[in-house]
């Protein structure tokens, strides 16, 4: 028999876990063992999250650098130094790339790649401090490939997963792993406003319109936020020390 609390005694740090991925991943987190806490920018998801799950909150939004550093410090002097960082927090915009303004590109690379950047620079001297860590970034299937549409969305994720390996090499010989996660279209509210978006622009039903978005998955099936988390997890135990700048597709072979 395995230890079944693996991450015991680990303060595991999860942006954007007041809902989807990020609440699936801090429930997968608590039954390894972890203590989490959590962090948006809505305080009432958040703390309502924060109580279903059994574990601290704060609220904070990733693209402001002094509040990342005050919520990270108050997240420390509550659970405990922070050597599990999962930088969630992220948003998903679609438009023609001569429809993308100035406006959107900067909110998304500001949310989905600067915030992640923001986050691990709060997170790294604590784990370095505590001679051991695990940043796990969650990226995209986009930033593997190229997506229509999607210019700002995947130019966020390939410069996520650039950082990752880039970090990665850097802390190689440091007790510290750095990798990403890259779902394919997941069961969360972002996916459901993308059916809805395409059902309104199209005329298609919604039924049409989620077949269209899982084509390009042999499992021609949304992923679950369940299956993103176990991933997560994975990285983040012990024995997954010698796994550091890798980009793990979950995404039912949608790439391979």
């Amino acid at each position: 028999m395995g230890d079944p609390w693996p991450l015991a005694g680990r303060h595991a740090l999860v942006t954007g876990g007041g809902r989807g991925i990020g609440a699936a991943i801090a429930r997968q987190m608590l039954a390894l063992g972890a203590v989490v806490t959590i962090t948006g920018r809505d305080q009432g998801r958040l703390d309502a999250a924060a109580t279903s799950l059994g574990c601290s909150a704060v609220a904070m939004d990733v693209t402001d650098a002094p509040a990342i550093q005050n919520g990270f410090a108050r997240a420390a002097q509550v659970q405990g130094p922070i050597t599990i960082l999962v930088n969630n927090a992220g948003i998903a915009k679609a438009a023609p790339f001569a429809k993308t303004d100035l406006g959107l590109w900067d909110d998304i690379l500001r949310t989905d790649l600067t915030g992640a950047f923001l986050c691990t620079q709060a997170a790294l001297p604590g784990m370095l401090e505590a001679g051991w860590g695990r940043v796990v970034n969650v990226a995209s299937t986009a930033g593997l490939t190229g997506l229509a549409y999607c210019a700002a969305y995947c130019a966020a994720k390939h410069g996520l997963i650039g950082l990752t390996r880039a970090l990665a090499v850097e802390l190689a010989s440091k007790p510290v792993t750095v990798n990403a996660v890259c779902p394919g279209y997941t069961e969360t509210d972002i996916v459901a406003d993308t059916i809805a978006n395409i059902v309104a622009k199209t005329g298609r039903t919604p039924e049409e319109a989620l077949a269209g978005l899982v084509a390009a998955n042999p499992q021609k099936r949304l992923i679950k936020p369940e299956e993103v988390a176990e991933a997560v997890a994975w990285l983040c135990l012990p024995g997954s020390a010698s796994i550091t700048g890798q980009s793990i597709a979950v995404a039912g072979g949608e790439l391979m």
